[in-house]
């Protein structure tokens, strides 16, 4: 396969990670956008070896907080008149789409590297090992991340009145 089918099967993975960092879609696209570009001109430097996902999101993730230390703000902020027709105007009916809300409003408010950890290996279904080569951490960091984060996440659920997750032993 050559390496723009490869780029573009990997859209919908990146969008996602960059709607997670973001919290805002229309930001995530564009730094999806200025991940792509840079891909594309910097392709010679990927290693076939190594896997392409593990590079991309290495790639949009430093873009992303480049674009933070440029801009000197650490989030995205929306306020009402932000908000697009209809959003979070009719609350889910369905206890699913009840626990997913609850999911992401918890997760939207675990701290940047809480949430970058728990993304990769819980979303995204990343080993440690590439979650640490894209965070520029040890393995043993990534560990420790996860492993605050998926308490910290129990915590706001229980707070919430949602126990969708179960504490493994």
């Amino acid at each position: 396969m050559d390496f723009r089918r490869q780029l573009s099967a990997e859209l919908p993975v990146l969008r996602r990670f960059a709607r997670a960092l973001t919290g805002d879609p229309a930001l995530a696209d564009d730094v999806v956008q200025d991940c792509l570009e840079r891909a594309m001109l910097k392709s010679h430097l990927y290693d076939p070896s190594r896997p392409l996902r593990a590079w991309l999101f290495t790639m949009l993730r430093n873009l992303h907080v480049s674009g933070l230390r440029r801009s000197g703000r650490s989030s995205v902020v929306k306020t009402v008149d932000d908000l697009m027709d209809g959003e979070g105007a009719v609350p889910p009916e369905q206890e699913h789409r009840l626990a997913v809300g609850s999911v992401s409003e918890a997760l939207d408010r675990l701290s940047a590297q809480h949430r970058e950890v728990i993304v990769l290996v819980g979303l995204e279904e990343m080993s440690y090992r590439d979650v640490s080569e894209i965070l520029g951490v040890p393995v043993g960091t990534v560990m420790s991340r996860l492993s605050r984060a998926r308490e910290q996440m129990r915590q706001l659920l229980e707070d919430r009145g949602h126990t969708g997750l179960r504490r493994v032993k």
